[in-house]
């Protein structure tokens, strides 16, 4: 086993423990509304909530390559990283 399976495995038995550890219940406010729920609900919303955006902020990025879209080319322009013709003519 990897390094990385085992402890993706050692948070979630320490998670699953510590949430089976909070099982009483508890009035919370959100907002102007007041809910009676278990603390092992809403521990158990804030892990799941934690984990998706951990796992989309975490996800390689795919790249989009969409060609030379940084200016036109000027095929009188031999030599590449040369200045171009208006450049040339308002220096001189």
């Amino acid at each position: 086993m990897r390094i990385k399976t085992i402890v993706i495995i050692l948070i979630a038995v320490l998670l699953t423990i510590v949430i089976m550890q909070n099982t009483d219940e508890v009035w919370f406010k959100i907002l102007f509304f007041k809910i009676h729920v278990s603390k092992l609900s809403v521990m158990l919303l804030v892990a799941v909530v934690a984990f998706i955006l951990g796992w989309l902020v975490g996800r390689p990025k795919r790249v989009i390559r969409l060609g030379d879209t940084m200016g036109s080319h000027d095929p009188d322009d031999d030599e590449p990283g040369t200045l171009s013709k208006e450049d040339r003519e308002y220096i001189n």
